[in-house]
């Protein structure tokens, strides 16, 4: 029985590339799609095990999805003049109607049942074209920033004067509506104190007609007096 092809479509298909410098984590992508009406497992596996990190690894694919693999390169000291060897093997298997076990799945499949492809590492530098083209890249950027930062700058200082202008124009016309207050408690005691003065005038006035009969009254009360005591000793 002939080896079953695989079911699998891989983007890449041949080759995972890897792109320089090498001093941090490089990630290369490969999409795994399921054209077919099955669900497929699959397995993830390479020659130099310590040098990556895959996730997943491993897992299932349903019909008509798709599924993501990071490979993510270690840091390492690059050699132009060594080839990498590094190599990958993407293995699937259809998955029975009804299984929920796969590892058990793997265990038991049979090699005829196991479908892989194979994909080949290759690890790239930037070019001294491509070198000279990005810190050129950056100096514009880096100029477009400087040139957005004295923008913003020339903008957060006019809407710093703007505000001390704002305050400055409060604060005036709380100074005002202090004196106006304060001149409205003045103009009240004033209306205050003229009520006052009209009041003790009018009692005043109105004490002042009793003050002046008072007199008058006492002289007919000393005339009776008089009168009647030389009355008594005429008598």
């Amino acid at each position: 029985m002939s080896k079953l092809e695989q079911i699998l479509i891989l983007d890449p298909p041949g080759d995972l590339r890897f792109r320089g410098p090498f001093t941090d984590v490089v990630t290369a992508n490969l999409k795994l799609r399921n054209p077919s009406d099955r669900r497929v497992c699959f397995k993830v596996k390479t020659t130099a095990p310590r040098r990556y990190c895959v996730r997943p690894n491993s897992g299932l694919i349903d019909p008509g999805a798709s599924v993501t693999v990071s490979v993510m390169l270690q840091p390492f000291d690059y050699d132009p003049n060594e080839k990498s060897k590094h190599k990958f093997m993407v293995q699937s298997i259809l998955v029975p109607a009804g299984a929920s076990d796969l590892e058990a799945l793997w265990k038991d499949a049979k090699p005829d049942d196991l479908m892989d492809s194979k994909l080949r590492c290759v690890f790239e530098m930037p070019s001294d074209l491509e070198k000279v083209s990005e810190p050129e890249s950056s100096k514009a950027s880096s100029g477009a920033r400087a040139a957005g930062l004295s923008t913003d700058d020339a903008e957060t200082r006019r809407l710093l004067e703007e505000s001390k202008r704002l305050q400055a124009e409060v604060g005036k016309l709380l100074d005002e509506n202090h004196q106006l207050k304060d001149e409205g408690l003045r103009m009240r005691k004033a209306n205050q104190f003229d009520s006052s003065v009209s009041r003790s005038s009018a009692a005043m006035l109105s004490k002042d007609p009793a003050s002046r009969s008072l007199p008058s009254l006492l002289v007919v009360i000393a005339a009776l007096f008089i009168g009647f005591f030389l009355g008594k000793f005429v008598l």
